[in-house]
Parts: structure tokens; C-alpha cells; sequence
């Protein structure tokens, strides 16, 4: 299949992020940056003990790992998720644990020296300015790992749904540590689709046992308009909270890890009901 970069389908500079929801930041982060960064995640991988820890994390409908209080309380801490499928009926590993791994969340750059640089690095912090915050904290960062032949789908959401502020102002900021192409599940964004109302909203429950998705508007996403974010290691993509976006299993032999941060603004209420609360860490910004 043809390499399709994102500059032959769309003019998704930050000079047009009020109009796409969707900017590109070309060779964001240099190569030794990129280096530490993967030291960072193997460090973590390698440190992680795999006994104990028994959480799915998936984007289908059921999304069981909404239930699991490992999952609900990892806003302050540094947890592990894994890929569907890569547990046996009794629980153990079928596959080695770094190739068995969906994402590391969701407080590194807060609890990591490592992380905690990148993080607050300057192309993150550019990145920021460059689309419009003026006042951000760092909310939550995720390894996100996309192992090759096991690497799962991402269905179609917009981050709003799940990081609910008043006003709407959470913005991802997506950084590939591999190269992504359509082979290997990139990115694929609805440019414009941010003027979309938000169609749903996912919350802890009124009791707070569990989480709950409450539906404004079931109808789909629009078929057409979508492209390919395909992106060289270093590239930087922002992602306005209310941009449709998704990615496709990664069917190839090529892996596609990525690192993603999502910041929201200082000024917007961050919402009780949140799934994400850190009670024993407040946010910090850059």
C-alpha cells in the first residue's frame, strides 16, 4: 500500500488548528529525546510485574476495564493495561509481558524523573502555545504500545468524552516513537469534525461503584473526510478534545509505539464524575 503523508491530504498546520481540530508538528522531538524516551518505557516494562495485574483495556463496547478499580484509581499512579486476548482462562500470560502490554498510564509525568522531561520539554510545551492554551496542566500521559501482529483497534471518540471539562478544553498531544503508517495503525482523524456536538459522555456512576456512558446522540461519525496520519518518529500531533479520531489493529510485523500527553486548561472545572481523579496529586503545568 502507498505511503499517504498527511501533507497530501490536508493542510493540518497550527496556524489551521481552529479550523482542522487537528495540527502536525514534523520532527517535534530529535532523535536523542526519542532515544531517551524509549529507555524510559523499556526501564518501565522491564521493572513491571506482571503477578496481580489482570486488566484488559479496550475501546469496544463493553470496555470492562471501566469496572476494574485498578483501572478507576491509576490517575495519581503508573499502571499497566493489557491487550485483549493475551490472557488464558486462568489468568497467566500467553504471550511475553512487554509484547502483551495495550498502554502504561496515567501519571509518568508527574511520578518519572524520565518522563517528567519529556513531558515538560519545549516541543510539548510549543506544541501547546501553538494551537491556543494559554494556562495548561498536565492531566494524564500513556504509553501507548501497538505491538505488532496483537496491537488492537481504537474506535472511533473524541477525548472530551472521557476528560470532561467546563468549558471543553482538553487537548491530546500524540508523539510517535516508531513510525506510523496505515500498515501499522496510525492515526486516522475527521478534520473539521471537532464542530460536531459531542455525542456522549463517560462518567463514574452516581454511586461511585463504576463508570457509565451516557449517550446524547447514537448516530455515527461521518463515513467520509478522514485521513491517514502517517508520521515519522519525532512527529507531534494535536488533537482538540471534541476531534473524532481512531486508529486500526496492527495487523503488520512493525511495531508502532507512541506516547501521548493530554493537558487541559487551568481555568476550566475538571468534573467530580470524572473516571481520572488524583486525590493525592494535584495537577501541575509545564
Amino acid at each position: 500500500m502507498p505511503r499517504v503523508g498527511v501533507s497530501a491530504v490536508a493542510n493540518l498546520s497550527p496556524d489551521n488548528f481552529a479550523a482542522n481540530g487537528v495540527a502536525v508538528f514534523p520532527d517535534a522531538v530529535d532523535a536523542d529525546a526519542l532515544d531517551s524516551l524509549r529507555n524510559d518505557i523499556q526501564r518501565l516494562v522491564d521493572d513491571f510485574e506482571p503477578s496481580g495485574v489482570s486488566t484488559v483495556f479496550s475501546t469496544d463496547a463493553e470496555q470492562g476495564h471501566a469496572r476494574d478499580d485498578y483501572f478507576l484509581t491509576s490517575g495519581d499512579k503508573i499502571r499497566y493495561f493489557y491487550e485483549d486476548g493475551v490472557l488464558s482462562p486462568d489468568g497467566d500470560l500467553t504471550v511475553d509481558k512487554a509484547r502483551a502490554l495495550n498502554k502504561i498510564g496515567h501519571a509518568m509525568h508527574d511520578l518519572d524523573p524520565g518522563f517528567d522531561t519529556v513531558c515538560r520539554s519545549v516541543p510539548f510545551r510549543k506544541a501547546a502555545e501553538a494551537v491556543g492554551m494559554t494556562d495548561p496542566l498536565l492531566l494524564q500521559s500513556m504509553v501507548i504500545f501497538k505491538n505488532p501482529e496483537i496491537g488492537g483497534e481504537v474506535t472511533p471518540h473524541t477525548d472530551h468524552t472521557f476528560l470532561w471539562t467546563e468549558p471543553q478544553s482538553v487537548i491530546g498531544f500524540w508523539l510517535a516513537v516508531d513510525e506510523a503508517t496505515q500498515e501499522n495503525g496510525c492515526l486516522w482523524a475527521l478534520p473539521g469534525g471537532h464542530t460536531i456536538p459531542v455525542k456522549s459522555r463517560f462518567s463514574r456512576n452516581a454511586d461511585d461503584t463504576g463508570t457509565e456512558m451516557e449517550i446524547f446522540d447514537d448516530s455515527p461519525f461521518p463515513e467520509d473526510g478522514w485521513v491517514p496520519l502517517e508520521a515519522e518518529p519525532g512527529t507531534l500531533i494535536a488533537l482538540h478534545g471534541t476531534l473524532p479520531h481512531r486508529s486500526a489493529p496492527n495487523t503488520s510485523t512493525k511495531s508502532r509505539l507512541a506516547f501521548t500527553l493530554h493537558c487541559i486548561e487551568a481555568g476550566a472545572k475538571w468534573a467530580e464524575s470524572n473516571w481520572l481523579q488524583r486525590p493525592t496529586l494535584p495537577f501541575k503545568g509545564f
